[in-house]
């Protein structure tokens, strides 16, 4: 591919700034200043790189990249923009740009951008099919609509570095959905780092994120590399985005518009090549009105949105996904189970999963490790999806007290495994909210964080 770039900027001024930057670099820039001309020489020269100023005289930049996309699918188109026009930079990372780059914006950053770029694009090309082989893609398990949409959208943007902000519900599969993501663009052989910023306390999640230097505060025992540095290559996957610190929301914004990170106790900054994916369980827009998120950078990151549907508007995708995993765990627990009653079936397809996928997969764990036979029946279920599946009993039966089967399950059982289904149904009952299970139990959230962990680990 050709390492040359074309650069079309209608300012005379700014073209000699920014080729004599590029030629600094080691890289060769040939000049455009309208988007006719700029267009004629994409034709003549079939350039790799593009180096897009937005606003033309003669033509909207967006109409020209799409143009020049469709000529040639593979070329990396760079886009620039004012402050004031983030949305039509995003637009673009939408329609298939590369990147973008925001003025003013310094040479550092500049010639980080083309330099990942070419990187890239000397990488083999992704070639993850958008359908699902037999239901599933990257983790996920289910051919639904809906879901082969969102195949299809984490596919189109392989080749890109578009930020990628997921929403959803708790136990949706958000992390499951950035793997996909990681794992089907050019970024695959890179690292995949996970941070979940609503796990760790304000106060360390600038360390935990960026590093630090031994001895820059108490208890700094060694350097530490933070996740940005480790994700150095590859993708930092930022769950629970909308529970970090404004401060150091600010210094997520100079990340971005950077490139570099700067430990905690360094005097200097050093840059990496990361492409940031981040999810949240919250509505974003909420947390913008009231304050709690920055503007500024929730448009920075809410370039490529990707809305995970509640596992209770899948469909049939309920019982691939129980079907599935029934199996995968059996084998695991060296159990026989194969299928689900019909009338287990009919009952998980209604209920409504507050839980979503994460409280199917505990449920189907539940029954394998309790029970034993081929078909999983209602007496194997656990005290949670009785308690979901009240309504389908009369008045009568529902103002019964919880006696046989709802009591006898907790009666022969050890105090921690009873401690253990009720902290993980009030979790359910609260979509997975830990501070407001916490409430309800009335412990504190760390409490229950640490309970959690230790039975992740325990497996």
């Amino acid at each position: 591919m050709n390492a040359t770039l074309l650069l079309i900027e209608d300012m005379p001024s700014l073209q000699m700034v920014y080729e004599a930057v590029l030629r600094r670099a080691g890289f060769q820039a040939v000049c455009a200043g309208t988007a006719t001309e700029g267009l004629k020489k994409f034709r003549e020269g079939r350039f790799g790189f593009v180096l897009l100023d937005l606003m033309l005289p003669d033509r909207d930049g967006l109409d020209l990249m799409a143009e020049m996309l469709a000529i040639n699918p593979e070329v990396r188109v760079i886009v620039i923009t004012a402050n004031g026009s983030i949305n039509k930079a995003v637009e673009a990372m939408r329609a298939g740009a590369y990147e973008f780059l925001v003025k003013p914006f310094d040479e550092v950053r500049l010639i980080s951008v083309i330099e990942n770029a070419v990187a890239t694009a000397r990488l083999p090309v992704a070639t993850a099919s958008s359908e699902p082989a037999n239901g599933r893609f990257h983790g996920f398990t289910g051919s639904s609509p809906v879901m082969v949409d969102i195949y299809r959208k984490i596919t189109s943007i392989s080749r890109s570095m578009a930020t990628v902000f997921i929403s959803g519900e708790s136990g949706t599969g958000k992390e499951v959905c950035a793997q996909a993501v990681h794992e089907t663009s050019l970024r695959s052989r890179g690292p995949f780092v996970p941070l979940n910023c609503g796990a760790i306390p304000s106060d360390l999640l600038e360390s935990e994120v960026f590093g630090h230097l031994k001895g820059s505060f108490t208890g700094a025992i060694a350097d530490k590399t933070g996740a940005a540095g480790a994700a150095d290559g590859g993708t930092l996957f930022l769950d629970e985005i909308c529970e970090m610190d404004l401060n150091l929301q600010t210094k997520l914004l100079r990340f971005l518009q950077t490139s570099t990170i700067q430990p905690v106790g360094a005097v200097s900054a050093r840059k990496v090549d990361v492409r940031i994916i981040c999810a949240t369980n919250r509505d974003p827009y909420v947390e913008v009105r009231a304050g709690r998120f920055r503007e500024d950078l929730f448009y920075r990151l809410h370039v490529v949105p990707i809305h995970l549907p509640p596992l209770r508007e899948r469909g049939s995708d309920i019982l691939e996904i129980a079907e599935q995993m029934l199996v995968a765990y059996a084998n695991e627990e060296g159990r026989s189970f194969r299928r689900l009653d019909p009338e287990v079936a009919r009952l998980f397809r209604h209920l409504p999963w507050p839980g979503n996928v994460r409280q199917l997969l505990n449920v189907l764990r539940n029954v394998v490790v309790l029970n034993e036979g081929e078909s999983v029946t209602e007496t194997m279920l656990p005290l949670e999806i009785l308690h979901l599946s009240e309504d389908r009993l009369t008045p009568v039966e529902r103002s019964a007290p919880i006696t046989g089967p709802g009591l006898g399950q907790l009666v022969g059982r050890p105090l921690a495994e009873i401690e253990r289904m009720v902290i993980e149904a009030t979790l359910a009952e609260n979509a997975g909210s830990v501070p407001k299970a916490a409430r309800v139990l009335d412990v504190s959230p760390s409490t229950l964080y640490r309970k959690i962990e230790a039975w992740a680990k325990a497996g």
